[in-house]
């Protein structure tokens, strides 16, 4: 027991050290462009779009900053913001479904492009799955009443809050900055500690399972549908990587690809990051149930229009060696 708590722990810190790498240069960066009025700059520029999603110009700011940089990073940017972020509970899982359906795209999609997929196909498909799915949050959830009691972020900006205090105020930013970082490692050594429970009472083979039919509905070939469902269990990487192999013993069709690579690319990392961002207050059903929603209807709705024989199928498909 003693030597798996000592491993435990040791693998969060070296999972903190990465994330940390990551996200203190974005929190200094973001409070620095605080204190020079680029943030509010910025939050003007992407105002509208987040308007449209029913979020306040701030929240772009974090968007972009996942979308480029990962997860980690979003949540240093939103560290970094403070109190100048205030959300409720819908909000928080209009932001979170955005952060998760489109997050570090450069490198992602890059894995993406390697195990045979376009990159700029899969990275607008992400982007624009993200806009349309918060958008239909924002108009859904205010119109029936749901989600809408205000959430608390100040455990996880502690006194960044003082980013308004000009720049005498670093002292208090460094001490809540410390304070942030003090709890992503705890959040770290607490979803590390999770997973090793859920796959030691088997709730992991049991989502395995029950992803299985899904994926086989949404059009996948019965024999990718395995390797598809590692990756959107625990990771693009991870699933890319394991197509990549795959198709290389098993010679799966560009269609067989561009499929699989669109579910991993929408849906992925489904126990890890989810538990990231429900932390922060974001809903179940709202950044799981409704995404794994989105994800079968995109992708069925992509395996019925690239069918062999399909004008789309003969124009993009073929050429590429199905």
């Amino acid at each position: 027991m003693a030597h798996y708590l000592y491993t435990l722990l040791l693998r969060s810190l070296r999972m903190f050290y990465t994330v940390a790498r990551i996200m203190l240069p974005i929190m200094i960066g973001v409070r620095i462009a605080a204190q020079l009025g680029l943030v509010e700059m910025a939050g003007r520029f992407i105002g509208p779009v987040m308007a449209w999603v029913g979020l306040p110009p701030e929240a772009g700011i974090v968007w972009a900053t996942t979308a480029l940089a990962g997860i980690y990073a979003g949540i240093g940017s939103m560290a970094a913001l403070g109190d100048t972020l205030s959300l409720n509970a819908a909000q928080v899982s209009i932001l979170g479904s955005m952060m998760l359906l489109a997050h570090n795209l450069p490198m992602e999609q890059a894995i993406v492009r390697k195990a045979g997929a376009s990159f700029w196909l899969t990275a607008l498909l992400r982007l624009g799955c993200a806009l349309l799915y918060a958008a239909l949050l924002a108009w859904l959830l205010p119109a029936a009443g749901l989600l809408q009691e205000p959430i608390s972020l100040s455990w996880l900006y502690g006194q960044a809050s003082s980013t308004q205090g000009g720049w005498e105020g670093w002292t208090d930013w460094l001490l809540g900055t410390a304070g942030s970082l003090l709890m992503t490692w705890l959040i770290i050594l607490g979803l590390l500690l999770a997973l090793s429970i859920l796959e030691k009472i088997g709730v992991t083979r049991l989502l395995t399972r029950l992803l299985l039919p899904l994926l086989r509905f949404s059009g996948l070939e019965e024999r990718v549908a395995p390797t598809t469902t590692v990756g959107v269990l625990l990771g693009l990487s991870y699933g890319g990587a394991l197509i990549i192999d795959e198709s290389r013993q098993q010679n799966y069709s560009p269609r067989t690809r561009l499929l699989a690579l669109s579910w991993l690319s929408l849906c992925h990392s489904l126990i890890e990051d989810t538990l990231l961002i429900m932390a922060l207050g974001a809903n179940f059903w709202v950044v799981v149930a409704g995404r794994i929603a989105l994800t079968l209807l995109v992708v069925g709705a992509m395996a019925r229009l690239t069918l062999p024989g399909s004008p789309l199928y003969r124009r993009y498909l073929t050429s590429a060696g199905s």
